[in-house]
């Protein structure tokens, strides 16, 4: 029991070491391992493949190499043969029977040859066969490993598209920071504009309306002007007489001076 409970803090131990190693790697890293991997793979199914097409090629020289060590027997044997028939007929029976051992000799090794061959020649194939899937595994790795090349450059690309937007974003949070401590904000500023703008546009309207006003009262003075010529004109030629003017009555307020030397008649 305790030993399963250690065995299970442990498996919990690891776990975590790895989820915080995971958290904290170098995606670069990560990346430079994965590719590693892979070349490390391809390396070792190229090396496979070499040594089965190496062992097609030895199995396929010696199926050569017994086939015509096949035919050199067969006509060895022909030729002792040959060679024993004339003994024969030169009344030679120690050389006939030599040219007979040895063209039974020369048999044997035809037949046994032969055995062989036809072992090579099934051996040869499968090793054809081996060897055709080897490079086609090879062909298929290779194409895989272009394509996590290819794949790396790509994640390499968006990898330092997203560490320079991370800095431009913390870059942004200190001048925010900054902005809030030491200066006023963008909004703050947008107001204090936008209320120096309003005031300066009402207080133009302002003066507009009283240089509006004051040109009214001139051009009105100036039309009571034309209307009061043109009735004078219309009373001279009618034989009117003109009206009265009510000037302005000026009143003077009389001040009672002291008596002068009142003071020395008493």
């Amino acid at each position: 029991m305790v030993f399963k409970s250690i065995r299970k803090w442990w498996g919990y131990l690891a776990a975590k070491l790895g989820m915080q190693l995971e958290a904290n790697a170098d995606p670069k890293v990560q990346l430079e391992q994965a590719i590693t991997g892979a070349r490390e793979q391809h390396r070792l199914l190229t090396e496979q493949a070499a040594n089965v097409i190496a062992n097609q090629k030895q199995l396929e020289s010696r199926l050569y190499r017994s086939i015509d060590d096949l035919q050199k027997a067969n006509a060895s044997a022909g030729q002792a043969l040959t060679l024993a028939d004339q003994a024969r007929r030169a009344g030679n029976a120690d050389d006939a029977a030599r040219y007979e051992q040895a063209a039974v000799a020369f048999a044997d090794r035809g037949i046994s040859l032969e055995n062989d061959i036809e072992e090579l020649k099934q051996s040869t194939l499968s090793a054809t066969q081996a060897s055709s899937r080897a490079r086609d595994a090879v062909s298929q790795n290779s194409a895989a490993l272009q394509k996590k090349l290819a794949e790396r450059e790509s994640l390499l690309s968006q990898l330092d598209q997203a560490t320079m937007q991370e800095q431009m974003n913390t870059a942004m949070r200190q001048l925010t920071a900054v902005a809030g401590e030491d200066a006023p904000t963008m909004d703050e500023v947008r107001a204090k504009i936008e209320r120096r703008l309003a005031t300066a546009q009402a207080t133009s309207e302002l003066t507009g309306v009283t240089v509006d006003s004051s040109m009214l009262a001139v051009e009105q003075a100036q039309q009571s002007a034309q209307a009061q010529a043109r009735l004078g004109a219309m009373r001279e030629q009618l034989g009117l007489p003109a009206p009265a003017v009510a000037e302005p009555e000026i009143k003077v307020s009389r001040v009672e001076q002291p008596a002068i030397g009142s003071g020395d008649d008493e």
